[in-house]
């Protein structure tokens, strides 16, 4: 009898323990509630930025430079005491140029406490994680994810152009310096950057003295042989083969057209930014290759030089890219907006939101992309396009 109250005693203290180490649902929602509290206050005097791009992958570059260049803005601002006092908290996540994995990536850094996303880097993605932020009501900054449907909501801006006004400004660029009167394009039509550009190009090219004597498509399953696409170019004669597409395509297509002896110019926009970089690819072949971009890494200004000098000194003297200077930009435009609005990091994601995208209609920001730039409610980016051009591996101004 002894032995058998011992044992029923002793079922009951493990049961016991075991509740009290494990405790209710509603316990460990009140632990938890506390440990994010407690983080919170932690880093109350902290805005917590996020960034989103392709850090891996067959767009690395652009991501890489985004990722490094905005790390060069939030040192610069935290060493100079920070936004009206709060330092930045900066994160950024890999999403391999993918819409899903980009949304996974939204959700880690919500988690880590992101109040403001720097991102993303590129347009499919970005139109992923735009319902996302639309739905959270967090202020959004794309760099380079060119788009319209990017901004398709109230609380999403661009710092870089939208897709179609790099294709009318292409066109005009072409008809402006004369520098031909009939040309090709080569574009992905199941990509909505290149479709986008491609649309408005040739909407453009209607106005302006130049003919459009073929346009060819591809595909993401179709994107390593181009011969079909070179060979109509050549046959109808284009001096000018328009390419508004990413650069590792770009270097097949002038490679395969070297093979051909076809030797038009190539123009793109900042799609080709990064076609230097493309491990085995013979950098000869883009001699004189011109594309659309609002930054020139040899301008001789100030601002410029000192950004290219610090990057230089941080990555092993790699030269930085428009997309590395869209991020750089875009981390000052933020601090500008924040500085505007008199938002607070204590304050919550939505209410940052509000202020944040009140105040981007207001201010006017000189950056190393654009003099002058200033946005409208639609998200929207307003600054002048240059154009530069690729001689001896570098990319120089053509202006």
């Amino acid at each position: 009898m002894k032995k058998r109250i011992f044992s029923l005693l002793m079922v009951v203290s493990i049961l016991m323990l075991s509740l009290a180490a494990c405790g209710t649902k509603e316990d460990k929602a009140d632990n938890n509630k506390d440990n994010k509290q407690e983080t919170q206050d932690d880093g109350a005097d902290k805005f917590y930025i996020g960034g989103i791009g392709p850090i891996t992958g067959a767009a690395a570059v652009y991501g890489q430079h985004v990722m490094n260049a905005a790390q060069i803005a939030v040192d610069e601002i935290n060493a100079a005491g920070g936004i009206n006092g709060a330092l930045i908290e900066y994160r950024f996540e890999d999403d391999v140029h993918d819409p899903e994995k980009a949304v996974n990536a939204y959700n880690t850094l919500k988690d880590w406490g992101m109040q403001i996303l720097m991102g993303t880097v590129t347009s499919n993605p970005g139109k992923a994680v735009k319902e996302e932020t639309h739905a959270d009501n967090m202020f959004m900054l794309t760099p380079s994810g060119s788009a319209p449907e990017v901004v398709q909501y109230d609380n999403a801006f661009q710092v870089c152009f939208t897709d179609p006004n790099q294709g009318k400004a292409s066109a005009v660029y072409i008809a402006d310096k004369g520098l031909a009167s009939k040309v090709a394009v080569i574009y992905n039509s199941s990509d909505v950057y290149s479709t986008g550009i491609y649309e408005k190009f040739a909407e453009e090219a209607n106005n302006q003295n130049f003919e459009i004597v073929s346009a060819e498509a591809f595909t993401d399953d179709s994107n390593s042989d181009f011969a079909v696409q070179l060979q109509k170019a050549k046959d109808n004669g284009a001096e000018l083969i328009f390419l508004p597409i990413y650069y590792e395509e770009a270097t097949l297509i002038l490679t395969q057209a070297a093979a051909m002896d076809f030797k038009p110019l190539f123009f793109g926009c900042d799609g080709l930014d990064g076609i230097l970089g493309v491990e085995n690819f013979d950098t000869a072949l883009a001699e004189g290759v011109m594309l659309l971009t609002p930054f020139a890494a040899d301008a001789e200004d100030e601002k410029t030089q000192k950004f290219v000098s610090a990057y230089k000194a941080a990555h092993d003297g790699t030269v930085p890219n428009q997309f590395a200077a869209d991020s750089y930009d875009a981390i000052y435009i933020i601090k500008a907006a924040i500085e505007k609005s008199g938002v607070t990091p204590d304050m919550s994601v939505s209410d940052i939101c509000d202020g944040m995208k009140d105040a981007m209609t207001k201010i006017t920001v000189d950056g190393l992309t654009g003099a002058g730039m200033t946005w409208s409610a639609s998200g929207e980016v307003n600054k002048d396009p240059m154009a530069v051009i690729i001689r001896d591996g570098q990319y120089t101004s053509a202006d």
